[in-house]
């Protein structure tokens, strides 16, 4: 792990801190099985513009906002949530067009997803939060602390490059990332009724170790996934990104991130080059790596994914 600035107290402090948290967890076994989320957490359906968002909302304190990715819905975060909800009010939200949010016809760039988190907020009565994201959640969030950065306290980012910020250009010339621009009424037709072997290319190609992303975990998101409008949505949220390039160029352009941010990547993934794209971006970043994990964290290695996590937004 390293700093972007010159270490000082606190943040020697959180580096011994993550790096025991990390070896600690990593002795504990993995389990990706889907998990509910605890009895106190309420389900809210809250309207943004344009949109009805499902949200998770549960425990009591500083809040922290879990932002889910492709592949995945809110329901990935709930080993996390429970675990923070004893210190922390932690908001999980599906994404607009995912998991049980509705499917509308656009708004899938990310600045307009940011203001969607900034209205459930709102809503909720809570002013500033912590903001953890994955895959596309990692995108959603770096807008929303580029967007709201007096409402951003810390910024986790997990696994996924930012759009537009370098070294992006080559980033996409990967044929891994041929998805991004997949999508439209015949790739519609192309992956309807067949969701779950469109879903299980990216679990096992992105995956360290595709074993640990087991049946039942796929099973469940693959059903959320065949629901009408589904795929159509998750497609525009990959389609979408050229704006997301523009605006987040734009963006870095007026001011660099001042917030302490935590690049986290799989050693398997994206590994060193979270903290990469993140220091292009950010004045404070703290690099750590997963070791053994691919892209899916939270179901390859959730013990030193959420002890990295809680050790730093607390």
């Amino acid at each position: 792990m390293a700093e972007a600035l010159a270490p000082d107290e606190d943040s020697i402090m959180r580096k011994l801190l993550l790096t025991a948290a990390l070896a600690a967890a990593l002795a504990l076994p993995a389990s990706a099985d889907v998990q509910p989320f605890p009895a106190s957490f309420q389900a809210r359906t809250i309207q943004v513009d344009g949109a009805t968002l499902h949200v998770m909302v549960g425990g009591k304190g500083p809040a922290v906002v879990l932002l889910h990715g492709f592949g995945d819905t809110g329901a990935m975060w709930s080993p996390l949530a429970a675990r923070l909800a004893a210190t922390h009010t932690v908001v999980v939200p599906d994404l607009r067009g995912m998991g049980l949010s509705s499917h509308p016809a656009g708004g899938y760039d990310k600045w307009t997803q940011a203001a969607d988190v900034r209205a459930v907020l709102v809503k909720l009565g809570i002013d500033a939060a912590a903001i953890v994201g994955h895959d596309i959640g990692t995108m959603v969030a770096f807008a929303y602390a580029a967007r709201y950065p007096d409402k951003t306290r810390r910024l986790v980012v997990m696994d996924a490059p930012v759009p537009g910020i370098p070294p992006w250009d080559q980033i996409v010339r990967s044929p891994q990332l041929w998805h991004f621009s997949f999508g439209g009424p015949d790739a519609e037709r192309l992956v309807a009724g067949r969701e779950r072997i469109y879903l299980d290319r990216f679990w096992n190609e992105f995956a360290g170790d595709p074993k640990k992303i087991d049946e039942p975990t796929r099973a469940y998101y693959a059903a959320l996934y065949a629901r009408p409008g589904a795929m159509r949505s998750a497609f525009a949220q990959f389609l979408s990104i050229p704006t997301d390039v523009e605006d987040n160029r734009k963006a870095v352009a007026r001011r660099k991130l001042a917030m302490p941010v935590l690049a986290i990547g799989g050693a398997k993934s994206f590994g060193t080059s979270e903290a990469v794209v993140m220091r292009n971006a950010a004045v404070n970043v703290t690099e750590l790596v997963i070791p053994e994990a691919g892209h899916w964290l939270m179901e390859e290695a959730p013990e030193p994914t959420m002890a990295a996590v809680q050790g730093f937004v607390k």
